[in-house]
């Protein structure tokens, strides 16, 4: 019984489509459309095919295209945004660091009169002035470049 009903379902779709005739459209002389099975012998006829209809895709509107390129420029501009984020974090802790390590080098010349600094390559033990001079270079760099920075 199954093997009947599949037989007879498959039969059927195959005959509407090889059993369709086709349709043919005129119009009359006082300007009526008219559609039939059989052409008009006195007037020219035009033949419909409707074994293919294909629907014509949608074209996109203008406000269409216009939020698609809103979107990717917002995607866009999310992306440039994260990136200078990025980067301004990352020039922050360089900064931070450059201050922690010019404020741990002034509290060792403040604390120490005897400083050993390397000058040429070679260990050398830096003189009171030398000693003083650099406190206050380090001070002055603090200052300028480390005021925001705690």
């Amino acid at each position: 019984m199954r093997r009947l009903v599949t037989t007879a379902s498959f039969l059927l779709l195959v005959s509407s489509s090889v059993l369709a005739t086709p349709i043919y459209k005129w119009v009359d002389a006082q300007g009526v459309t008219h559609f039939g099975s059989e052409p008009p012998s006195n007037q020219t006829a035009q033949s419909i095919d409707t074994n293919t209809f294909q629907p014509k895709p949608a074209e996109k509107t203008a406000a269409q295209i216009a939020a698609e390129d809103a979107q990717a420029s917002a995607k866009t501009q999310a992306d440039i945004e994260r990136k200078v984020r990025q980067q301004v974090a990352a020039e922050e802790a360089e900064l931070k660091k450059y201050c922690e390590d010019m404020r741990y080098n002034l509290a060792q010349l403040e604390n120490n009169p005897r400083v050993l600094a390397e000058v040429n390559g070679t260990p050398t033990r830096l003189t009171e002035e030398q000693r003083q001079a650099r406190i206050t270079e380090i001070k002055q760099a603090i200052s300028e470049r480390c005021a925001t920075i705690k």
